[in-house]
């Protein structure tokens, strides 16, 4: 082979490699336009997906929101307003004309009766710690007979336990009853920081040696940013007022024990609780059964589903601290109805709306048995002004 035919032959092999070089790399950057692209298509299909997922989760929400339903609206709305902190999440969505209108329409009428005390009969075998029975004893019906059976263990109080209880309302919940015997063995505890701060109930009941406590009324409070300074309306502990505010007009009232140990539940000012006797009281409400008559509930009763507690006493003078677990999964709560219920299968003649949310408290023997939530999902309780107790036998 010629010099000139080699050289013709090497530069026709240079010619194809660069040519099949050439190939390789416009499969190389069409394959990676082609995974350009599919990334991209990719991409707007996400955008395009999340975009019509979005819009048609905004359509739900503006239907369950303003929709024809009122249900939501008015659940959200009474649970807000109810919130001693978010009172503003309504203000969100309503105007104030609506959320004015969704309160008038849910709310308690209280019966505008305070406390006949001729109504009790008050059994003071109770008190005794001793725990008797003698052959078989009857009872009217289960709820009785887990007021009436003594725990031989606590003779002077029990712990009744709820976990997923079934209410006419459909809801469930869980939570704790405590059933104190001595009445007069009942006080009120408050702050030791009134005026400046609130306390957590734990630490209130350590100070008092408590052998059971829940958390009691109300508080004054600003901007819905209160640190539980200030108890609402009046509070007397032992006979000693410690707070002393008439300006209180909201639902209920005193809610307290007088010398008799009759739980009294009226709307009275300081000189009136002191000729009534009241030696232990809080203020706060609505008042839900007085003299053995259910308050009315609108709708939700205006306080949404929500933590609460309610104390209450049937006629023979055994007490009832009740706290309910709430703002977990599908158990939000009760409301107002259900209080009324719990109450009424306890047989308590009087009953009180107490503090509720991440206020509702239970602790026994120094440990908190409950669970509360506060608005953030944070299991933890918050400091309150005032709570009530069960003292240790003098």
């Amino acid at each position: 082979m010629s010099e000139k035919r080699k050289k013709a032959r090497i530069s026709n092999i240079q010619e194809m490699e660069k040519e099949l070089k050439q190939e390789r790399q416009e499969l190389q950057e069409n394959k990676k336009n082609r995974k350009k692209a599919k990334r991209i298509k990719r991409i707007k299909k996400f955008f395009i997906f999340n975009f019509i997922l979005g819009t048609i989760c905004c359509y739900i929400g503006l239907i369950v929101v303003y929709g024809p339903n009122t249900k939501f609206r008015d659940w959200f709305i009474t649970t807000a307003e109810a919130s001693m902190r978010h009172k503003y999440y309504a203000r969100w969505f309503y105007d104030e004309d609506t959320i004015s209108y969704v309160m008038s329409k849910n709310g308690v009428i209280e019966t505008g009766a305070s406390t006949d005390t001729s109504l009790y009969n008050i059994d003071k075998t109770l008190a005794t710690s001793e725990v008797t029975t003698s052959g078989k004893v009857t009872y009217k019906n289960e709820y009785e007979r887990q007021i009436l059976e003594r725990d031989p263990a606590h003779p002077d109080y029990k712990i009744i336990e709820f976990k997923d209880e079934k209410l006419k309302s459909g809801r469930t919940f869980d939570g704790y009853l405590a059933v104190i015997y001595d009445a007069s063995r009942i006080h009120t505890v408050a702050t030791q920081y009134l005026g400046t701060r609130g306390e957590y109930l734990i630490n209130m009941a350590e100070r008092v040696d408590a052998i059971v406590a829940i958390n009691g009324g109300g508080f004054v409070d600003p901007n819905f940013n209160s640190n539980g300074a200030s108890p609402l309306g009046i509070t007397i502990c032992k006979g000693e007022i410690l707070r002393n505010d008439e300006s209180y007009n909201g639902a209920g009232g005193i809610i307290g024990f007088n010398e008799e140990d009759q739980l009294i539940l009226t709307k009275c000012s300081r000189s009136q609780a002191q000729y009534l006797g009241i030696r232990d009281c809080v203020t706060f409400g609505p008042f839900i059964i007085v003299n053995g008559e259910a308050s009315k509930v609108l709708g939700n009763g205006g306080w949404g589903v929500a933590p609460r507690t309610v104390i209450g006493q049937r006629a023979d003078g055994i007490v009832l601290f009740f706290v309910s677990d709430g703002r977990s999964g599908l158990k939000q709560g009760i409301d107002m109805n259900d209080e009324i219920e719990i109450m009424q299968r306890y047989s308590a003649i009087n009953a009180a709306n107490l503090d509720g949310g991440t206020s509702s408290v239970m602790i026994v023997n120094g440990e908190m048995i409950n669970d509360p939530i506060d608005s953030t999902g944070a299991h933890k309780t918050r400091w309150i002004s005032t709570g009530f107790y069960l003292a240790p036998e003098e």
